[in-house]
């Protein structure tokens, strides 16, 4: 019996039976990891004497009759910006090759009783739309080794598509959970901005940075969310709202439920199968009782230039640390300002440089206004649009990307190209708002379509409900 590619629910059910052992579990899983990862690439560090270890821990708990938490000795991928206390962390990046935090990061060490499989891949510094940013190397899309899977957490997505791990978790900033997790068919889920603390998440945009799960099926999603999210002392934008039980919304009801459909969303340059595809569900919804309304969110449009203001501003501010003196790789020049240069020129990738550069611009004297806080002003008028829309209706539908995987090498030469795969989700993390990613099919080419679901704020429960209702009749 295989069992890499069951989800958590099950698997726990399996452990308290005791038909299976996390050992087993685990050893399932690595032997899979030893087939196939040569040809997905879906991690940097594979830790596999600690996995063993930790498996063999949870053993003997069960055999002292002990209960395991419902992620326990469950194999995991954790994206590699997030810190793990004696593991590499080097955020797919030459500038931190060789760090080794001392600490775990809050998110992972809710998830210190599941088993950690490995540091996934990344485009560096979560900069990127398709995991090919890597300082490393290209992860591959599980459903066709030619194409992406989409980015930043390309290797966390590919990881649990591809029975590298059950479930994962990713950081999403400007949609970096949920489109890989449409490109390679898997659930996504961004929840609200401060729901999951962002102590040990090595920062990109401080103000869009959310952890969050990738997992099977949404019932996997709700027992990840359970265990990551919290008020957490050690992050300041932590939430202290009240956190439900997320099992309990997963009921198969959606009658009498409001959802929006923007007509923004569905223009000249989305794929037109997607399209049909996420109308499909649309109808669906209906079916099953929900009131489908349709709505205008005008300022969609100046979200990508937005966020490309916002995003690369606060990037280059983060990234000063690395300046070859405090921790991180050292290039060594002639003076102070020769071996910063040349720590930051030669260990920084190609993308990582662009934002830095746009980020300054956007924040040196005299741009200042013209630029970064004009953007600010309209993020606060895509934040209002937003709120208006949530008067009228609980839920927003909308595809999660205007296109399918590409084939790997096809856009790394058009950057803006590339920034625009980040349309439909970037609006979401503007507003700080929780956003899903759903499977609703495949096209033409077998290719996942995902659709995305958009709550208010803290109502992740809202959105699992209809998303688990949803996934239940699809």
């Amino acid at each position: 019996m295989s069992l890499y590619d069951k989800t958590a629910h099950e698997l726990h059910e399996l452990l308290t039976a005791k038909k299976i052992s996390a050992a087993e579990l685990t050893a399932d899983v690595l032997s899979h990891v030893d087939e196939v990862e040569d040809k997905i690439g879906a991690y940097v560090t594979i830790t596999r004497d600690k996995a063993t270890a930790d498996a063999k821990a949870v053993d003997e708990k069960i055999a002292r009759g002990e209960k395991i938490a419902p992620l326990e000795g469950i194999p995991c991928a954790i994206k590699d910006n997030i810190c793990t206390k004696g593991i590499r962390t080097t955020c797919a990046s030459k500038i931190l090759e060789n760090f080794v935090p001392p600490y775990d990061a809050t998110a992972y060490q809710k998830l210190s009783a599941s088993i950690l499989i490995g540091k996934a891949n990344m485009d560096e510094f979560a900069m990127g739309s398709s995991t090919e940013n890597s300082a490393y190397h290209t992860t591959h899309n599980p459903h066709d080794l030619e194409r992406v899977p989409g980015g930043s957490s390309g290797g966390s997505t590919a990881a649990v598509a591809g029975g590298e791990a059950v479930f994962a978790l990713g950081s999403d900033t400007g949609g970096s959970i949920r489109q890989p997790a449409s490109f390679c068919g898997v659930v996504g889920f961004k929840p609200t901005y401060g729901r999951v603390s962002r102590y040990g998440l090595v920062a990109f945009a401080s103000s869009l940075d959310q952890i969050g799960p990738i997992t099977r099926d949404v019932t996997d999603c709700a027992l990840v969310l359970n265990a990551i999210c919290g008020h957490d002392d050690m992050d300041s934008t932590s939430t202290a709202a009240q956190v439900p039980d997320f099992t309990k919304s997963l009921v198969a009801d959606v009658k009498g439920l409001k959802i929006g459909l923007p007509k923004e969303y569905f223009v000249k340059g989305i794929d037109a199968e997607i399209e049909t595809a996420v109308r499909n569900v649309a109808k669906k919804f209906e079916q099953l009782g929900a009131e489908i309304i349709e709505l205008s969110l005008p300022h969609t449009e100046y979200a990508i230039a937005t966020y490309y203001l916002i995003a690369p501003a606060e990037a280059a501010t983060n990234l000063e640390r690395y300046d070859g003196v405090s921790y991180g790789a050292r290039v060594d020049g002639a003076d102070v300002v020769e071996m910063m240069t040349n720590t930051r020129t030669e260990k920084f990738g190609e993308e990582v440089k662009r934002r830095i550069m746009i980020g300054n611009y956007a924040l040196s004297a005299g741009y200042y206004d013209a630029y970064y806080l004009k953007a600010l002003k309209v993020r606060t008028l895509i934040q209002k649009d937003f709120t208006d829309a949530f008067g009228k209706v609980d839920l927003i539908l909308t595809p999660t990307t205007p296109n399918t995987a590409f084939k790997i090498g096809e856009m790394t030469s058009d950057p803006l190209k590339m920034y625009l795969q980040d349309i439909c989700t970037v609006p979401v993390n503007l507003a700080g708002l929780p956003g899903i990613s759903i499977p609703c099919g495949v096209t033409s080419q077998n290719l996942p379509i995902g659709f995305q679901l958009i709550g208010k704020p803290l109502d992740e429960a809202t959105i699992l409900k209809a998303a688990f209702t949803c996934e239940q009749s699809l």
